[in-house]
């Protein structure tokens, strides 16, 4: 038989590979403790829980959902957007539901990119932003983050005839691989990029509800002129525990939203109806329960940062993000770290060049583990002796 040639451009996805590993090890009986993929291991809220229990005993939420969701689904977004940024958003026109971020994120693509368009990806980067753009036939722009920038984009780096005939910037902040956040002053230079040259912009604002140190993350959208040439990915993945239930949204200019609905309507029925009174629920979540969360991720940060730095990693604590971003030792690539830190200490960690070029160098650990592998982790990473190379 023979596959679509696009499927030659993609390459396996990043954490499939690291599931593998950690099943190999697991088949010789060793026990592995995984840095490596972020998955809240905090349980989704009760109430939130109760609410699925109540209506998923009633009989229309049996049937097909609508892709554009829930009407009430809808409210509550623009309501948690207005009570969060001080956003209004229309229900009706800028909100539209996502099976998980990730399914919108990938599939928007196919609204902007024909064949040989181009996007401008951020480097590292999620690698939705870029397998998305492949799939619909489009060519990928990387633009480096680099620590000396503030792991923002250089704008003045991007060649005039690349903006000229680029359709789409990927932006993601609180980010996610490094932690790095960003002002309404680099946002802004972004929005007159994006008017200057016409390209829409799209940013993931999946961490805007992880963060430390008093720190708030701000929207895309709080940016004047944003909602004109944007879409912001979210998700109540990260926010609330529901990885599993598969839970977002994309809030922005309405034809966008309009383009991705066309998209998504013809290839899938949207989010079961129970689950969206979940996320409605989930949405009445107070800034304590928020708050009182993040303080545990918190402390979670600071071990694994005082862990790394005793044994010689550079660390900077993020503001921000389910993830510490390290700077590994000399004379390794990313790749042989993280090879090394398998096979020495059993733990694993994601080799940075796994979001891209510009990630060599560093490993990302995400603090979305127990309490009680937390503690046998940084056990094993006590003392040791990084081998120079």
């Amino acid at each position: 038989m023979r596959f679509a040639k696009r499927l030659d451009t993609v390459p396996p996805y990043l954490f499939v590979e690291i599931s593998r590993k950690i099943a190999a090890k697991k088949a010789e009986g060793i026990n592995v403790i995984s840095f490596g993929i972020g998955d809240p291991d905090l349980e989704t809220p009760s109430n939130v829980i109760a609410e699925l229990s109540r209506t998923a005993l009633d009989s229309p939420n049996h049937r097909y959902p609508e892709t554009d969701g829930l009407p009430d689904f809808r409210k509550a977004v623009s309501g948690w957007y207005q009570q969060r940024f001080s956003i209004s958003v229309d229900p009706d026109k800028e909100v539209l539901p996502l099976i998980g971020a990730k399914e919108g994120i990938g599939h928007v693509a196919l609204c902007f990119i024909d064949p040989g368009d181009i996007a401008l990806i951020p480097d590292p980067g999620y690698p939705v932003y870029s397998v998305g753009t492949w799939f619909a036939g489009g060519e990928c722009h990387w633009m480096p983050l680099k620590e000396e920038n503030g792991w923002l984009p250089d704008l003045d780096d991007i060649p005039e005839n690349v903006a000229k005939n680029s359709k789409v910037m990927w932006l993601n902040y609180p980010n996610n691989p490094t932690g790095a956040i960003v002002d309404k002053g680099y946002l802004a230079d972004v929005v007159s990029f994006g008017k200057q040259y016409n390209i829409a912009i799209m940013h993931d604002a999946c961490y805007t509800e992880v963060a430390y140190d008093g720190y708030r993350p701000i929207s895309f959208l709080e940016v004047p002129g944003a909602m004109d040439i944007g879409l912001e990915f979210h998700s109540l993945s990260k926010s609330y525990n529901m990885t599993g239930w598969r839970v977002g949204m994309a809030v922005g200019n309405s034809k966008m939203i309009e383009a991705l609905m066309v998209v998504k309507s013809n290839l899938d029925s949207g989010i079961p109806n129970a689950v969206q009174y979940m996320g409605i629920e989930a949405l009445k979540a107070s800034n304590k329960e928020i708050d009182a969360r993040n303080a545990l991720y918190q402390k979670r940060r600071d071990r694994v940062i005082d862990s790394l730095n005793k044994i010689g990693l550079n660390v900077t604590p993020p503001k921000a993000s389910l993830y510490v971003w390290a700077k590994i030792p000399a004379g390794y690539t990313s790749a042989e770290f993280a090879e090394l830190l398998l096979e020495e200490k059993n733990v694993v960690v994601t080799a940075g060049n796994g979001y891209g070029p510009s990630g060599e160098g560093y490993v990302r650990l995400s603090l979305t583990i127990s309490e009680t592998d937390l503690e046998e982790g940084l056990k094993r990473l006590k003392g040791w002796e990084i081998p120079q190379k």
